[in-house]
């Protein structure tokens, strides 16, 4: 089959478009480290939670995962979740893909996941696990739901767990 002049040059085009966009849309920096020392790296989270009164927020998933990086970015656009974010939690992207799926940190983890990606762990300052969040239930249409994010992040700080809170 021959293909004319005209349609040469479209699927030329179309095929550069879809390049060009597939760059645009590809996070420039990596969430996501598979040759991550990620024991030592939550280590070391742990103990700036330790010292900055914060928890560890694990975000559990991977550069492959489109809904990874759109809660990421989510977060990161909107200022409100930012600074619950900042002023409450050491974050860390923990890996998993095929090239490494930390699977003895995920076993020590509870085996999160089970929920697919991302999966949200929480830690104390002290490592203990405290919460897994399943992020479907902070999905709304075709994103995350700020609302249901924001829940989500506010009970789980030092403060809204502390007892001290909760005494009559």
């Amino acid at each position: 089959m021959k293909l004319s002049p005209t349609l040469f040059v479209l699927l030329i085009t179309f095929s550069l478009s879809l390049v060009l966009n597939a760059q645009e849309n590809t996070p420039s920096k990596k969430l996501y480290n598979p040759n991550a020392d990620a024991i030592t790296d939550i280590t070391n989270a742990i103990a700036i939670a330790k010292k900055e009164n914060k928890h560890v927020l694990l975000q559990i998933g991977g550069n492959w995962c489109s809904w990874c990086i759109a809660f990421d970015k989510k977060v990161n656009d909107t200022l409100e979740l930012k600074k619950i974010l900042n002023e409450n939690y050491v974050v860390y992207h923990l890996n998993y893909s095929k090239e490494n799926t930390n699977s003895e940190i995920l076993k020590g983890l509870g085996f999160p996941q089970r929920f697919g990606f991302p999966v949200f762990v929480i830690l104390d300052s002290d490592g203990n696990r405290l919460h897994t969040q399943n992020s479907s239930y902070l999905e709304e249409g075709k994103g995350h739901s700020v609302q249901k994010v924001k829940e989500f992040l506010e009970s789980w700080t030092v403060k809204s767990i502390d007892p001290v809170n909760y005494k009559n």
